[in-house]
Order: C-alpha cells, then structure tokens, then sequence
C-alpha cells in the first residue's frame, strides 16, 4: 500500500493533523492501535452512563477548538464559572467576580479568601488577557506558585483555592506548573467557559474523525516501527507514504523516533459512582480546599449535561491527582472516607462503577519544558511528529501542533 501521507496515532493531534492533509488533497491513512479514536480523550458508556477516561472539560476560548470544532453539533453545556470549595468542614461558594459578581462579594467574606484578593485577581486575569497568546508563551518564566505569590494573594485563597484548582487543571497541587501555563489558562477560562460536550468527551475525537473520508482511519493497527518514506505495521505490513507523522504520544513517539525525548508525565485516577442523586446542587466543581485527599476535586458530570447518566440517576466522578499506591479496593475505601466526611453517610450508598488509573494523563510542564516555544515538527525528510508533548499540554497544544506539523508536510511535498 502507498499514500501520501501516513499518521500514526488518532488522537486529537493526529486527527486535526489528517483533516489538514486531507483538505490539501493529500491521501491520507491514520493508524491507531486502539479500537477506537481518541487517544487520551475518550468516553466509555457503562451501565447506561458516559464515562470519561479521566475528568476532563473543553475550554471553549480556546482558538484551535473552536476552528475545528462544530461546537453546535457538540451540543456543550457550561460548568458554574467559580467552584465550592470544602474548607473548615464546611463547604464554601467561591465564584468569578466577573461572571458573578454578586456571588463574588459573597466569596469575599468566606474563609476562602479575602476582599483584598479581587483587585489582585482582576490583575492575574488582566496579565493573562493582555498581548497574543503567543506572547504569553514568550513571557519570563518562573513557576505557578511564584507567580500567584508575586501578585501578593492571600497565603489562603493560595492554599485552598488554587493549590486544588489548579492542581486539578495541570495534576500538579504543587504548582511547579510554568507560570505561562498559568497565564494560557487563566485566559482561556476568562474569555470563555469550561464546558461538557452532552454525549461526552469523546464526542471530540468523533467529530474529527467522522469527517475524514471512509476506509481512511485504521483501527487496530500498531505500528511497530517507522522510517522516511514509509510505516511498518506489527502485523507486518508496509506503508510507503512520500510523509510520515508520528502522532502518538510523547513515550510512544519516543520509542519511535529516537530523535524524540520522552516527556515526563502527570498521572491521575479518576473513580465513578451512580448515586440516586447529586451531592451537590448545580452544575459546580468541589475542591478539596482543606488538603484532606486522596480526592483533590469532585464534579457531577451529569449536573451539567444530564446525557452523562440514565434518568433519576447522579453520575459522580471523583479526581486524584498522581498515582496512588493503593489497590484499587483501598482507594475506592480511602474516597468513600473523605466523601463521607463531605456529604455524610450517603455516601456508603453509592454504588462504585468504574475506577480510571491514567498514568500518562498530562505531559509535565515544569520551567523550562516550554523551550524551545516553537519545537520543530520535521525530523527530516518525510519525517514528522505532533502532539501535545510538542506544545502546551492541552486540547488547544494537540490541535495546534497537529496544525503545524500538516502545513510542514504540505509545505515538503509541494516542494
């Protein structure tokens, strides 16, 4: 078989990348080893409920997502922009002063944080929206923590609401996250929403790959190893393709492509109960503001988009940050403990549906990940790669980088 241009992998980035190359009239194969596409997005429907692997939300500002995607056909529905933090043994509203000012001055007075906290917000938003975004991943680097402590935040809104927030946002409650990653995202949830497409996350990757012409995306189909000019399957089959992208990744595409450093990655566990109702009123994130754990973050998925659960049922998914050393019984037992300290005995009625070990959930962006800014996508002749271990670590790196590295095969081969 020959094409002129062979993808390997179906995530995000390398669908994004085969649309490209499609719409350039370029033939295209895409080869994913999984039954599925996807990559890390992906939603499984288990006992009448929308399971994703791993919580996950589309943030709507971002640039790429919204060139790509048909938001209107993903039917989104927005999350409340702010969360409810549990704090003191109790649980306090803390909201976008922006979005929801009045609920804001309400936060003020909470333990949460402070009414000196709002001018200092209304800078980190400010810095964050001013310049392109270009510009923001060219700023002077220092860490998350640093940064929100330069703008001079209180130590507790610091400690209970963005050491679990943004933690939950990068899987890092350190917050050794660049500083720019804090910039980007702060950003994008002020000029848009976090939001859940109604039939779940992997109605992303559908969409794209929907869109590519049929028989063109090959399910199934590991690729054992790949050269310029062509791809071998572990089946044995060679693809001669005048382009090659490597689209897997960043520890798939390392063991590819030697020219590749694997990136170091964020880890997660995510467990999900049926519940005869919601713990919570509105469609709100929880935070573990206390430093309570293992669950740093709590959502009702099907409080935003009730597609995520059968009728009269409450789809409650709970976040770990990192890779719990637990059996899969001791976590599922150490979540109930933390939960029913939040919501009471309830909780011992839950009944647990599935628990997500995601070890390669985010790649790490600690200074100076972010060098070079533009890293090249061709490794040599016919030779490619994309993905978000390329760019930001985001819905909106993977469609970027799968962007760039399109326009840098068209650009080969119309030479």
């Amino acid at each position: 078989m020959s094409t002129d241009a062979a993808v390997v992998g179906a995530g995000l980035a390398g669908l994004a990348c085969a649309l490209r190359l499609e719409e350039a009239g370029l033939s295209t194969v895409v080869l994913e080893a999984s039954d599925a596409a996807g990559g890390r997005v992906r939603t499984d429907a288990v006992d009448g409920f929308l399971l994703d692997r791993g919580f996950q939300v589309l943030l709507t500002a971002y640039p790429e997502a919204q060139r790509v995607f048909d938001y209107e056909r993903l039917d989104l529905r927005e999350l409340y922009p702010g969360a409810l933090v549990h704090a003191g043994g109790r649980f306090h509203r803390l909201a976008d002063p922006f979005r929801r000012p009045f609920d804001a001055l309400a936060s003020a007075r909470s333990p949460v944080a402070a009414l000196a906290d709002l001018p200092r917000l209304a800078r980190l938003r400010a810095r964050a929206r001013a310049g392109t975004l270009e510009s923001v991943f060219a700023r002077r680097e220092t860490t998350a923590l640093e940064a929100l402590r330069s703008l001079g935040l209180s130590p507790r809104v610091v400690e209970r609401f963005f050491r679990p927030f943004l933690g939950g946002v990068f899987l890092d409650r350190e917050l050794s996250t660049s500083s720019r990653m804090l910039d980007f995202v702060t950003r994008m949830f002020s000029l848009g929403y976090a939001a859940l497409p109604a039939r779940g996350m992997g109605a992303l990757p559908e969409q794209l790959a929907e869109a590519l012409p049929a028989g063109s995306l090959r399910l199934g189909e590991a690729v054992a190893a790949v050269e310029s000019g062509a791809v071998r399957t572990a089946a044995g089959e060679r693809i001669a393709a005048r382009a090659v992208i490597v689209a897997a990744d960043g520890s798939a595409a390392a063991r590819l492509l030697p020219a590749v450093e694997e990136p170091r990655w964020r880890s997660t566990a995510c467990l999900y109960f049926d519940a005869p109702e919601p713990p919570v009123e509105g469609p709100i994130l929880v935070l573990d503001g206390g430093g309570e754990g293992p669950v740093n973050n709590l959502c009702v998925p099907s409080s935003v988009a009730p597609g995520y659960a059968p009728a009269g049922r409450a789809l409650v998914c709970a976040s770990v940050i990192g890779s719990p050393v637990l059996s899969d019984g001791e976590l599922e037992a150490a979540v109930r403990a933390q939960l029913r300290g939040w919501f009471g005995a309830v909780v011992d009625g839950w009944r647990h549906l599935r628990t997500y070990r995601i070890e390669h959930a985010l790649p790490a962006r600690e200074p100076p990940s972010l060098e070079p800014r533009d890293r090249t996508v061709r490794l040599g002749p016919g030779l490619f790669v994309c993905g978000d271990h390329r760019e930001s670590a985001s819905i909106q790196g993977a469609l970027v980088s799968g962007r760039r590295a399109a326009r840098a095969v068209v650009e080969e081969l119309a030479r």
